[in-house]
């Protein structure tokens, strides 16, 4: 067994400090399968804090940082065999590519939340260093973790579902109904904020999930779109409730919403498609189930964890049916699927294909495209607005 096998890879993280949820979930989700370990960050914006947050988490003095450019300077001037083999970049959106960039430009394997960054050329130019240094580079689109997500992916790519005609995917929350960035509460301050979340507030937060949980399992090229986007809170200066009609390339259609303004729903993500053989439904709340319409047959229900599902969608799973696995499994699956890809280039071998299964920086690159194309056809009177 290869050093690099029988050790746990270390990793940094950038942001996920005090009072950030989603750090807590990436540093859960990697101690899951005791594959990595956190050995050095920069987890806050103001170096205080973020000293104050590894103190917590009981970094070294030495590996726990002010600043995110104090972590990388530090960093290369370590031996190799002591520097981290990954960074985890889970700030606020407007500080990913600045980080992503230089992380990526170091030779250093980079994991990112999502969206990716603010605008298409920064994006653009982030795809075309990883591809230039051979890294590897995984976007958080935690959703396509899911073992029923995979389980439907296998089955309408295997041709289950026929010719795809329709597409109908939801994700609804109600979080924001309210001015709830006005009462001090950070996560709704920074996703309401231009500076910080970029051109879009709610189709950039969770309809950015929305069209990658689409492309993830049906791999359909979206040709054009026609949105409305709109702010239903006033005095917000971002969306908080979308609403799109889609185009695809092959003849398929869609709808997508993503809103953040239904009162009293949590996180109602849900995917309906529909071809010439069936349709395939999921709900996130629901998460253990995929729901099968045969064309010629009764309903079917598959069940998380069942012998006869995919082996992609097995593979996912880590506990036997009927016992609940959900949220942070599933971005323990993005994870797994990023370590096995570093650990297979370290070792000189090729990645195990159903564990090496993670969103790409291409798949952050397209979201990004999203993004913007639907901030433009919302702001044109002719709508329809080409891809």
């Amino acid at each position: 067994m290869s050093e690099t096998s029988s050790r746990k890879l270390r990793y940094a993280m950038v942001g996920g400090g005090q009072g950030a949820f989603i750090g807590a979930v990436h540093r859960h989700a990697i101690a899951l399968d005791g594959q990595a370990e956190l050995v050095a960050g920069a987890l806050s914006s103001t170096p205080d804090k973020a000293r104050v947050s590894g103190r917590e988490l009981l970094l070294a003095d030495g590996r726990n940082h002010g600043d995110w450019q104090s972590l990388l300077a530090d960093e290369l001037k370590r031996p190799a065999e002591e520097r981290i083999d990954f960074v985890s970049i889970v700030t606020p959106n407007h500080v990913h590519y600045p980080v992503a960039q230089a992380f990526v430009d170091a030779g250093f394997h980079v994991v990112c939340d999502k969206p990716l960054v603010h605008t298409r050329e920064q994006a653009d130019a982030l795809v075309a260093a990883v591809q230039r240094q051979g890294t590897v580079f995984g976007v958080t689109y935690n959703y396509t973790g899911y073992p029923m997500v995979r389980q439907a992916r296998a089955m309408v790519r295997a041709g289950e579902l026929g010719e795809l005609r329709k597409v109908v995917v939801e994700y609804n929350q109600g979080w924001l109904s309210s001015q709830l960035e006005s009462s001090g509460n950070k996560q709704a301050a920074w996703r309401t904020d231009p500076q910080k979340s970029g051109a879009a507030g709610a189709i950039g937060d969770i309809g950015s999930h929305a069209e990658n949980l689409v492309a993830t399992i049906t791999g359909l090229q979206i040709e054009s779109l026609c949105a409305d986007l709109t702010h239903m809170v006033p005095g917000r200066a971002l969306d908080d409730d979308a609403s799109m009609l889609l185009r695809f390339a092959g003849g398929a259609r869609g709808v997508l919403i993503a809103s953040q303004i239904n009162t009293g729903l949590e996180n109602d993500l849900r995917v309906r498609i529909s071809g010439t053989l069936g349709t395939l439904e999921w709900r996130q709340e629901q998460p253990s189930q995929l729901v099968h319409y045969p064309h010629d047959g009764p309903k079917r229900v598959f069940t998380r964890g069942a012998p006869w599902l995919h082996p992609s969608a097995q593979r996912a799973s880590r506990i036997p049916a009927g016992h609940p696995e959900g949220f942070i499994e599933a971005f323990a699956n993005i994870y797994a699927g990023v370590i096995e890809d570093i650990r297979a280039r370290i070792e000189g071998r090729a990645a195990d294909p159903l564990l090496a299964d993670y969103p790409r920086v291409e798949d952050g690159a397209r979201g990004v495209r999203f993004i913007e194309r639907t901030v433009a056809s919302a702001a044109s009177a002719a709508k329809w607005t080409p891809w």
